[in-house]
């Protein structure tokens, strides 16, 4: 039940709605609880997440003529050209708080291959979790 908690709060996180998985994370190590599962969970679940944006920015555009879509031509247009000008590897920096979300949501509506944002997603993510394990358990080792 608590891989299942981190989970959960790591896939929520990593959508549009403002939440934090790490404070979870760092809590169940000080906990004893496995650091290899939990980095196993909170990278399966924050991807799920980025998946998720990644599928709504794919959809979105079929409604860009209504008047209640969210995002005007001009900053569609705006988006795009920033994703293009950083390039598909700016999706190793998905786990970047503020940027990480949209950027996600905006591979989907520039229909980058999912296979493809799956991949960098996963390395940046695991990576992050990784090193957010690594520092906690460095804090925990000096007391």
């Amino acid at each position: 039940m608590i891989y299942l908690s981190l989970f959960f709060t790591a896939l929520i996180a990593a959508t549009l709605f403002p939440l934090s998985s790490e404070a979870l994370l760092v809590t169940l190590l000080y906990q004893h609880y496995s650091p290899l599962l939990l980095w196993l969970v909170a990278t399966s679940g924050n991807t799920l997440g980025s998946c998720i944006n990644w599928y709504l920015g794919k959809e979105c555009l079929r409604w860009q003529e209504k008047k209640w879509f969210p995002f005007s031509p001009e900053q569609l247009a705006r988006a795009q050209q920033q994703f293009q000008r950083y390039g598909l590897l700016s999706l190793l920096f998905a786990w970047v708080p503020v940027i990480g979300d949209p950027l996600t949501f905006f591979a989907g509506v520039m229909r980058i291959r999912f296979w493809q944002f799956l991949v960098l997603v996963a390395i940046g993510k695991s990576l992050r979790y990784a090193a957010i394990i690594a520092a906690a358990l460095g804090l925990i080792n000096q007391f």
